[in-house]
């Protein structure tokens, strides 16, 4: 075990730990963060997915060592009175409906509308393509991207 710095929405964070200790163990277990969820374990289906710098991570995968001091942002993070553009999106299409995949979801979305202001219906599956939702909440997903763009752009 070894103390590493994590920042973490904008707040670094000294935690203990293995070096191949996966970034969700770190969060979950170590920091009390339980908004990044374990589902697979293996990077397969988006549940874990965190930004660092700005990129959508598998924090399930991705040893928390291995990221010390970049810019780490979990779905806690994003927002906390739900005003991002993807969170007010989300919440007027209504996407949940388990939920448990959401702040994945809502992640991957962050990072793909700060890339594209315009994104297609394909470019927003292909960027989505990785993150599995059970409920098969996709064509909401695909509606609320395009809104959460829109309202960045102030089209909306």
């Amino acid at each position: 075990m070894s103390e590493i710095k994590l920042k973490i929405n904008g707040e670094e964070r000294a935690v203990d730990v293995s070096s191949d200790m996966p970034l969700l163990w770190a969060l979950r277990d170590k920091l009390n963060m339980t908004g990044t969820k374990y589902s697979c374990g293996i990077g397969q289906c988006g549940a874990c997915t965190v930004l660092v710098n700005g990129t959508p991570m598998r924090a399930c995968i991705t040893p928390a060592a291995s990221i010390a001091g970049m810019d780490i942002t979990t779905i806690e993070g994003l927002n906390s009175e739900g005003e991002h553009p993807v969170q007010q999106a989300w919440h007027k299409v209504d996407v949940p409906q388990c939920g448990y995949c959401q702040g994945g979801q809502i992640l991957t979305a962050v990072s793909l509308i700060e890339r594209n202001s315009n994104p297609t219906d394909a470019d927003i599956d292909a960027a989505h393509s990785g993150n599995i939702c059970r409920c098969g909440t996709y064509h909401r997903i695909r509606k609320a991207v395009k809104l959460a763009a829109a309202l960045k752009r102030g089209d909306a």
